[in-house]
Parts: structure tokens; C-alpha cells; sequence
């Protein structure tokens, strides 16, 4: 059955692992091409080789989200290798779990050039595209630490996704009348998001972690965003285990 996501070319950023991979060859079943990028260019490679497998399209890109002429050159020839481009996931993220108290500020500079600098060096380098073509969908991986504050220890972790969930809500209302923006809030997702967080917290994090659903329901979330009609816009998704409080 033909959809809204056939043909489509999408990019997703921290596509080699977890969520990323996951959404992109639940895409491409659906006729999407997609194009992964991520720092470790053999996970690319394993997850375009599982998709090409299976008779779906798609291909790797190395990419730090951290540097935005990269970013800006990597969009560039996403668009030249499959002819354009129609949807970015901003999805590569980091969650170094830490009481403020501890003074972590590496981390907190990893955080905001990741979480927060790499979202917005991903709209800046698919917007000018977007806007002379007339359509496109912004996509951005917040967290349900971007709803409620995940304190104590995730305080900085959520101010950068309350930030994301801010940006794409501002950018909703610039640019909505032709292109589209989504916010995904998640909570406990089965990835290698928990492995970023170590010392004091880590034990707390693999706690919280046992509950935590699989990246495929987080895909099919952002499936049913993308394949909405081009005059519907699903704004927020905020999604959790059943049994999570927070």
C-alpha cells in the first residue's frame, strides 16, 4: 500500500545505533531512502548493509553534529547522491547523568554541543533546502526530561531538551505554513543513550533504564508523523513506558 513515506528521502543523524537504526529500516520498508549519519562509520556501514539486505535504500554518511560546516556538507550531498531531500531527524544525543553538584562542565559542553548545538546546525543546514522547495519536516528528538525537569542529576540534560522542545515550537510557528516541525518527547527507550551517563549516577540510570520500551515504539511514532498528508502537522508526541512515573 502506497504512503506518504514512499520516496521520501530522509536523514538521520545518530543513525548508526539504537533509535536511529531502528527508525531508518522501519522507513525504508516503507519506501523511504534513507541516509544515516552518525561518527562511526562501521555501525553505518552495518545498518545500510541490513537495509540494502532486505531491498530497502539507504547509505552512510560520517558526521559530528558538533560542526556545522560538516553538518552543512553532509545535507549538501544527501540532497546531490538521492536528488533532494525531504525530512531530517535530528535524533544524535547525549545524557551524561550527574548532580550539578559535581561540577561536570566537560559534560555539560558535551550536552549543549550535541543535544542543542547539533539540532540547531541540523535547521540551519536543511532550511534554506526546505524554504526554496516549499515543503520539508523538521523533526526533533526531545525528551520527556524536556516536559518535566529530571532532577536530581539530569538538571543540565534537561534544560538542552527543554531548549529543543522550545526551538521546535518557535520554528512551528515561523515556518509552518509550508514546511513541517515535529517534537518527539520519549521517556526510557531501550538505546546506548544510558551509556553515556557514568561515576555517581550510572547504577540510578540502569535502574531507571529496566522499564524502558523498545526504540521501535519510538519509530513508529516518528513513522506516524512523517506520513501524515502535507497539510497535517503533528506537532508533539510525547511517549513513556507504562509503568514510568516520570
Amino acid at each position: 500500500m502506497t504512503t506518504n513515506i514512499e520516496g521520501k528521502v530522509v536523514l538521520i543523524t545518530g543513525g548508526g545505533t539504537g533509535l536511529g537504526a531502528e527508525t531508518a529500516q522501519i522507513l525504508a520498508q516503507k519506501g523511504a531512502k534513507v541516509a544515516i549519519a552518525a561518527r562511526r562509520r562501521g555501525k553505518l556501514d552495518e545498518v545500510a548493509t541490513r537495509i540494502s539486505n532486505s531491498g530497502g535504500k539507504a547509505k552512510g554518511y560520517e558526521l559530528d553534529v558538533a560542526n556545522k560546516d560538516q553538518f552543512k556538507s553532509v545535507v549538501n550531498t544527501v540532497a546531490s547522491d538521492f536528488g533532494r531531500l525531504d525530512v531530517l531527524i535530528n535524533n544524535a544525543g547525549l545524557m551524561p547523568i550527574r548532580p550539578m553538584a559535581e561540577v561536570n562542565t566537560d559534560e555539560w559542553d558535551a550536552m549543549i554541543d550535541v543535544n542543542l548545538r547539533g539540532t540547531l546546525y541540523g535547521i540551519a543546514a536543511v532550511l534554506p533546502m526546505f524554504i526554496k522547495q516549499e515543503a520539508g519536516h523538521i523533526i526533533n528528538i526531545s525528551s520527556v526530561a524536556g516536559v518535566k525537569v529530571f532532577a536530581p542529576g539530569g538538571t543540565v540534560y534537561s534544560g538542552t531538551k527543554f531548549a529543543v522542545r522550545a526551538i521546535s515550537e518557535g520554528l512551528r510557528q515561523e515556518i509552518g505554513s509550508k514546511i513541517r516541525v515535529t517534537s518527539i518527547e520519549p521517556g526510557a527507550v531501550e538505546s546506548d543513550l544510558k551509556h553515556t551517563t557514568s561515576g555517581t549516577s550510572q547504577d540510578a540510570v540502569m535502574e531507571f533504564y529496566k522499564s524502558a520500551i523498545p526504540a521501535s515504539s519510538v519509530a513508529r511514532a516518528i513513522t506516524f508523523a512523517i506520513e501524515q498528508p502535507a497539510d497535517v502537522d503533528i506537532n508533539e508526541i510525547v511517549l513513556r513506558p507504562t509503568a514510568q512515573e516520570f
